[in-house]
């Protein structure tokens, strides 16, 4: 459990800097921006190794907290649809991306709602909660700072076809095989 909670802290912790000192990301970004982003990627990749080691060490832990609704899946299914449309979003300008605003953030709380859902061991309540607290805290913060350009590119209606397309191949693939393969739970049997 520890190693899934400090990679928690660390990829969270370091995904929160904007939003809990705002001011002093900037000023890291101004004094070395190369340095800014070699330390938060290290963070970050480091997080992420932590938490799937972890979670994965928990998991075999069958503490279940409650009992997820497994008639809930297709309802799953729909929500990690939009969820993955919605990651590639903010790449690819659009009417998507105008309305939602921080489409990244929404994809983040789809996925890890989606996953509470079916999911009430201690490991999926660990990692989908915190996940969901993250990125609603994120997105709420984001009312009151400014957004920082993420694409190039100009808004176009044809950016929100290139992301349905995308997201739904991606989302499809994922689903079919790298879901089984990756995570060890396949979806599609």
């Amino acid at each position: 459990m520890f190693s899934l909670l400090l990679g928690l802290v660390l990829f969270l912790g370091i995904h929160s800097i904007s939003i809990i000192t705002p001011l002093y990301r900037e000023k890291f970004v101004k004094k070395s921006e190369t340095v800014y982003k070699a330390v938060y990627s290290l963070l970050s990749f480091l997080g992420i190794y932590l938490i799937v080691t972890g979670f994965g060490a928990l998991r075999t832990d069958t503490s279940v907290i409650y009992v997820g609704y497994q008639s809930l899946r297709p309802l799953v299914y729909l929500f990690m649809l939009v969820g993955f449309i919605l990651f590639f979003a903010p790449y690819f300008p659009g009417k998507i991306k105008a309305v939602t605003k921080n489409p990244q953030l929404l994809s983040v709380i789809f996925w890890a709602f989606s996953h509470l859902l079916v999911n009430g061991n201690l490991a999926d309540i660990l990692l989908f909660g915190s996940f969901l607290v993250w990125a609603t805290v994120d997105l709420i913060s984001m009312r009151k700072r400014h957004q920082r350009v993420v694409s190039p590119l100009k808004t176009s209606w044809v950016n929100d076809v290139i992301v349905i397309v995308l997201g739904t191949i991606v989302y499809g693939t994922f689903a079919m095989f790298l879901h089984g393969y990756l995570i060890g739970i396949p979806l599609m049997s």
